[in-house]
């Protein structure tokens, strides 16, 4: 079940045509979800309700290499991918090797984008455009002290106490 969430860019595609037709809200996010944690549980459950359908789009292992340092990613994406798809929130999961996801978003053209609370609306890739064709754009609040980077340097912490 879950590996029918994970969807070539075509075939989601193709899947957005009829999903649309039949009058469903589509909402898009997109990050790298490297070491999935309470805040991503949290944000994913509420962009979901921003709408029926919630697509989920991870950046490749090379493009979060590039955002976040050579030390990461810490999962593979086919990884990270299976783990975000055993989200019942999560409808479909798909990826992108750019650094940003405007081409995807402008090919996939949802009802709703949503990023987590670091963003300003103004500042979200692709806001610009899904606002554009009469969508909408949504910073989502973080929960307090919940990171992939906090998580990180706990666990360096540890290691470096234990030696």
């Amino acid at each position: 079940m879950i590996n029918k969430k994970i969807v070539s860019l075509n075939s989601l595609t193709q899947k957005m045509i009829h999903l649309k037709k039949e009058g469903k809200k589509i909402v898009f996010t997109n990050g790298c979800f490297d070491l999935l944690h309470i805040g991503h549980v949290h944000y994913l459950n509420a962009a979901k309700k921003k709408g029926h359908i919630l697509i989920v789009a991870l950046n490749s292992d090379s493009s979060v290499k590039r955002l976040k340092g050579p030390t990461r990613p810490i999962n593979t994406l086919k990884d990270r991918m299976t783990v975000i798809s055993a989200l019942e929130c999560v409808d479909f999961v798909t990826s992108f090797s750019d650094d940003t996801p405007l081409k995807l978003i402008e090919k996939l053209k949802p009802t709703v984008l949503v990023k987590g609370g670091d963003w300003k609306p103004s500042q979200i890739v692709g806001a610009k455009e899904v606002l554009g064709w009469g969508g909408k754009v949504f910073s989502l609040p973080f929960v307090k002290g919940k990171s992939t980077t906090r998580t990180l340097n706990k666990i360096n912490s540890a290691n470096n106490t234990d030696s």
